[in-house]
């Protein structure tokens, strides 16, 4: 063999070798929408995880059911890329576990186009008609965790029994160009939960839900939400925090932008438990900002406690400093468009308005203040109560 024929050789064995493709169908799913593909599926994410180089898995057109689907690595792989070009449906009676489909431990990943239906009808009824301990949890669609360097792009969730998307003690995670689709009484639906996580993107996605389009739980730190349409919902909320135990990590570099609320419970909301809990809130930048109809566009809760249930009368000890609102703009469903509650023993300290104007009914709407400090600039309406 000559040595440019061996170059050749070498260079088709490599070029197949980095670059390969693995479709679920060639592992047995099928797409009826019917039968569990759960083991092909895992049988396809063990292939394509162990090979070296960067794997292709197609589902291809139809309607996958998957009981559960747990894909773990670390893997060969460089990057392991899912192509959904059908649609992934769930089973309407949830198992024991809190999740569906998750992915752990893996060290680039994207999972693009294509919809996954999470059937949570059946899940919400029971939590609507009856008391929620007397109902399963749910399942949470599509969860992240301890995962690096990931890309969700293009998907489109529908119906979770819980969170859509959750991302647990992951570092640089993209989300881009998602919609997400539940109805406003589908309790705890949230859009995409973030914990424990830095170097999060989210942006240019559509949210409609029961629950938070999107919120930010302790640890969560380098955030930035941009280009999100919100509504129905709870709005973005950072919280709730300082529910238990003695310290939590903390909240920080967290930038919203150019966002849309419709229609919702919340704008652009911070809430912590009145409890003994320590934690805190840091250098958060909420810009560009149009609400529409919107219940509280800006509110600062330090006293959540639902029911009043183990923190009535308690004081909150997360802390709460550094937070920007610049060019929020357009109309409140209540009054009191702009609420600072913070908490007595932890008061909320350089908060910064500049140019707001939220208006009610045709006219000025009303700020609250309550153990907050900080400064306005520009115009504001309703007048600052800072």
């Amino acid at each position: 063999m000559t040595n440019l024929s061996f170059f050749l050789l070498f260079f088709i064995l490599l070029i197949s070798h980095t670059n390969a493709g693995f479709n679920v169908v060639d592992y047995g799913a099928t797409p009826d929408g019917e039968t569990d593909s759960s083991g092909p599926f895992l049988r396809t994410w063990a292939a394509a995880c162990a090979a070296f180089g960067q794997s292709n898995i197609v589902v291809p057109k139809g309607r996958f059911y998957v009981s559960m689907g747990a894909f773990h690595g670390p893997c060969n792989s460089s990057s392991v890329n899912v192509h959904v070009f059908g649609s992934i449906v769930g089973h309407a009676v949830p198992q024991k576990t809190q999740t569906w489909l998750v992915f752990r431990y893996v060290d680039g990943l994207s999972i693009q186009r294509g919809a996954i239906d999470g059937h949570g009808g059946e899940i919400w009824g029971c939590k609507l008609e009856r008391n929620k301990d007397e109902c399963p949890t749910g399942l949470t669609t599509l969860s992240i965790n301890h995962c690096k360097n990931v890309l969700v792009n293009g998907l489109t969730f529908i119906n979770s029994q819980l969170f859509h998307i959750a991302i647990f003690a992951s570092e640089f995670v993209t989300i881009q160009n998602v919609k997400i689709f539940a109805p406003e009484d589908s309790p705890n639906t949230d859009g995409i939960h973030v914990g424990m996580s830095n170097g999060i993107t989210i942006t240019n996605s559509y949210i409609k839900t029961g629950d938070d389009c999107i919120s930010l739980g302790p640890g969560s730190t380098d955030v930035l939400i941009d280009r999100v349409y919100c509504g129905p919902g709870h709005g973005i909320s950072i919280g709730s925090l300082g529910k238990g135990g003695d310290q939590e990590e903390g909240v920080q570099n967290v930038t919203v932008k150019s966002t849309v609320f419709s229609g919702t419970q919340n704008g652009l909301r911070i809430k912590t438990w009145g409890t003994n809990t320590k934690g805190f809130v840091s250098g958060v930048t909420f810009i560009d900002a149009v609400m529409r109809n919107v219940q509280n566009p800006i509110i600062i809760d330090q006293n959540y406690c639902p029911h009043s249930h183990d923190c009535p009368d308690q004081s909150s000890h997360v802390r709460v400093s550094n937070v920007k609102y610049e060019g929020i703009r357009g109309t409140s469903a209540t009054e009191k468009a702009v609420n600072f509650d913070c908490s007595e023993s932890n008061p909320c300290s350089g908060i910064s308005l500049k140019d707001i104007k939220l208006t009610y009914e045709n006219q000025a709407a009303q700020s609250f203040c309550k153990h907050a400090d900080g400064v306005a600039s520009g115009s504001i309406i309703p007048p600052s109560c800072l």
